[in-house]
């Protein structure tokens, strides 16, 4: 039977109607199209020790954590072709990835999916926040600060990494990815521009910038449950937080995660974001949920007033995993929204973007140096809150949650094609790289054993160095070669192979008690229809990434290849699978700014990248296959560790653990924007890390006496901070600290602590305590 419209009007409305209905869903995230993967994706927390544990990424001996500013997660996606190949994609919270990690992971995947998951088709990046626990690499030069191997960084890794795929694995179903890019203008700055500058003026003038400012992002939909996940890339370096912070902190790309990741339970699908949803900058979820309880404050007031502190008591790790608030509202059938902010190539992007001053004089810093009068310790850079480090992650850390949102909503190009993968793993120590002469022909050039230059001594304008170490040091001095040739002098043919660094730590010949720096580096491609994911084991500056994404496109897009065409998206995942330091450009490498300082395997290290990958890229375009090159080692047995494990925890006499030592004053009425302090009697963090569980929670009451989380280890506003009178002392506090935001409901809270104390003879008591009851009007 045909059907005919009886009328035009009648069409008008009837197709008027059919298009609304498409804009609604289109603009709700429900876009209209058949589901041609299998995605999955997972989320798990690997915050690790937050005490007594040196941070990883300023080197700074002094920066060791003392408390949670909020939590660490690895979070992963999978993407498969039904009956075909997968790849995996792994974030992680943590300065960068490690190659010890990797391969237990690797074991691990292959003892439970067999040949499924291996070092070939699973990429694992670090975000390289500078305020997470260090010791989890297995080579010396990176866990020296950290007194040696860290056992409870690595294990929280592993165990974090294989959950975070595991979930990813068993949420697969039928969905669509979705790719979307734009800039960012307000989120990095070049933090060596006289090292960009050397580059040359040809290749600069095809660039607006001196950093890359796009955001490339994707956005998975489940074909059941609409959005589940998105993961991006934006360069900018994770030292928001500085040198001097002891907070665990996923600085301002783990602040974007958590923002989105609120953002989006808040606001549901279809939601745009707007100022409001937003209110004062930190997106909120939880206090929405709950009612407004009380308009009376003195109703308040007498509530509060009928909760007093209760004593410290004993608790089980079940009772503060149950208690938190993310945990709490998860529904049990529906995936969580996953969204990670990942690295790309930003060895010389800052996210201190208000630039470098000197801090005794205000002025800025020496421009070719990075100095003040002549002094490299007095130079810092100053993010967009400056003074306020916390603001400053804050700010940054919302620049690229709203870039992210704005393209999350508008993303409307759907990936199609293959999944794909090519891994190869490369000796980076004595390479021979072909490079093209300017006259005609070819040249052969060779990579050289690790090696750091004095500038690397220098640090940053993130985070300075000390003594007489300055950037752009081509020379070195004699008392530092002095120092260096105790540890190992380096022979002619390095000192040539390195020219013009001067080599202050030759660390690839250096080999007691192990191995000091890598040699074997991992380089992989994934490619998931028309987006290429290049996993690169460094710090790309922002030239080196440019020119290693255009080799790669050139690659694909040549010999007439109908798999790819200009619509081919080509993105860096930098710090992934294991770390190796920096690249630069041959140019920026010839200033010997710390960036080329650090660049190990010498001038032509950039070229050898691009050389190795253009073979990647080469088969993958055709389809053939790649050596695996050889394995790089396993140095697990051989770790050295000189951290002290935790001895006991005590308390003064007649005084429980979970006690307050310090309690909220008695009638208290706060408001948004106030802070709220409450101090416990606690143990060392270290006796339990409450992975996926909370050392701080807030409470709202509900009703005559139940109590709701509200926040927790995990909220951006709350701040657990552990501290002890002296370094051997087995007494403790943790201060709570909790800044009101604006969309805080009004009512009645307390504050919690949950922690875990250990015996003489190390046995593990769970605890928990509670401040007295307070007003928030």
């Amino acid at each position: 039977m045909e059907f005919f419209l009886p009328n035009l009007c009648f069409q008008r409305s009837f197709w008027f109607l059919i298009s609304l209905v498409f804009l609604l869903l289109l603009n709700s995230g429900l876009v209209l199209s058949d589901p041609n993967y299998l995605i999955g994706l997972g989320s798990y927390d690997i915050t690790g020790p937050a005490a007594d544990v040196n941070m990883m990424g300023y080197a700074n001996t002094e920066q060791i954590a003392s408390g949670i500013h909020f939590r660490l997660r690895a979070r992963s996606f999978i993407v498969a072709q039904p009956q075909g190949n997968r790849v995996v994609f792994v974030n992680l919270d943590a300065c960068m990835a490690s190659q010890l990690v990797t391969i237990k992971v690797i074991e691990r995947l292959k003892a439970r999916y067999g040949e499924l998951y291996t070092e070939n088709n699973v990429a694992i990046s670090g975000i390289h926040t500078h305020a997470g626990p260090g010791g989890y690499l297995q080579y010396v030069v990176y866990i020296v600060t950290s007194l040696g191997f860290v056992r409870q960084s690595f294990d929280v890794l592993v165990d974090g990494i294989e959950k975070c795929i595991i979930q990813a694995h068993e949420n697969l179903h039928p969905g669509s990815i979705f790719v979307n890019k734009g800039e960012i203008l307000d989120a990095g700055v070049n933090r060596s521009p006289s090292g960009y500058l050397n580059n040359p003026a040809e290749e600069r003038s095809k660039y607006k910038y001196d950093v890359d400012k796009e955001m490339t992002l994707l956005k998975f939909v489940d074909a059941e449950w609409g959005p589940v996940g998105s993961f991006n890339w934006f360069a900018t370096h994770g030292t928001s937080m500085s040198r001097t912070n002891s907070l665990i902190s996923g600085d301002n790309k783990g602040a974007a995660a958590r923002f989105m990741e609120d953002w989006f339970e808040h606001n549901g699908i279809g939601n745009s974001y707007s100022d409001e949803s937003l209110a004062d900058g930190i997106p909120r979820r939880v206090s929405n949920i709950i009612p407004d309880l009380h308009d009376n404050h003195h109703e308040l007031l007498e509530l509060a007033s009928s909760f007093q502190s209760s004593p410290g008591r004993p608790a089980t790790k079940i009772l503060s995993v149950a208690r938190r608030v993310r945990g709490a509202l998860r529904q049990a059938d529906k995936p969580g929204f996953v969204s990670a902010f990942c690295q790309s190539n930003c060895g010389d992007v800052s996210p201190n973007v208000l630039g470098a001053f000197c801090i005794d004089t205000g002025l800025p810093c020496d421009f070719n140096h990075s100095t003040c009068g002549g002094k490299n310790e007095l130079c810092y850079g100053r993010g967009p809150g400056y003074p306020d480090e916390f603001e400053s992650t804050r700010i940054i850390g919302e620049r690229q949650f709203r870039k992210a949102v704005d393209l999350f909503n508008t993303a409307s190009e759907k990936l199609n094609g293959k999944v794909e993968y090519r891994h190869s793993f490369v000796d980076f120590s004595h390479l021979e790289v072909t490079l093209p002469k300017k006259g005609g022909g070819s040249e052969v050039v060779k990579t050289c054993p690790a090696a750091m230059g004095f500038a690397f001594a220098a640090g940053t304008t993130d985070g300075p160095g000390a003594f007489d170490f300055k950037q752009g040091d081509d020379q070195g001095n004699a008392f530092w070669r002095l120092v260096r040739n105790l540890l190992k002098t380096p022979g002619k043919e390095q000192v040539d192979c390195q020219h013009p660094k001067p080599i202050l730590l030759d660390t690839g010949e250096m080999k007691k008690p192990y191995d000091w720096a890598p040699s074997i580096l991992p380089i992989q491609i994934l490619r998931i229809g028309q987006l290429v994911i290049l996993s690169v084991p460094g710090e790309f500056t922002t030239m080196a990434g440019r020119r290693l994404r255009d080799a790669v496109k050139t690659v694909l897009m040549s010999g007439g290849n109908k798999e790819f065409n200009s619509n081919v998206h080509v993105v860096i995942a930098g710090l992934t699978n294991t770390y190796s330091q920096y690249v630069t450009t041959f140019e920026e490498y010839e200033m010997q700014r710390y960036e080329g300082a650090s660049t190990l395997f010498g001038p032509h290290t950039l070229s050898a990248y691009i050389q190795e990958f253009k073979k990647l890229a080469t088969a993958l375009a055709t389809g053939h296959s790649v050596e695996p090159g050889p394995q790089p080692p396993d140095l697990l047995n051989e770790q050295i560790s000189l951290l002290t494990p935790v001895v006991m925890d005590a308390t003064p006499r007649g005084v429980h653990f979970g006690d307050c030592s310090s309690d909220v004053p008695q009638n208290s009425t706060f408001k948004r924007g106030d802070t709220v302090t409450v101090v416990f009697w606690s143990a060392c963090p270290r006796n339990d890390l409450m992975t996926e569980g909370t050392f701080s929670l807030v409470e709202i009451l509900q009703g005559k006496d139940s109590w709701f989380p509200a926040y927790d280890d995990d909220d951006f506003c709350l701040r657990f901070k552990w501290s002890r009178p002296s370094k051997l002392s087995t007494r403790s506090h943790a201060t709570i600290e909790w800044r009101i935001p604006e969309p805080a409901s009004p009512g009645v809270y307390r504050i919690r602590h949950f922690g875990a104390a250990k015996g003489l003879l190390g046995s593990i008591r769970h605890f928990t305590g509670s401040s007295s009851a307070f007003a928030v009007t």
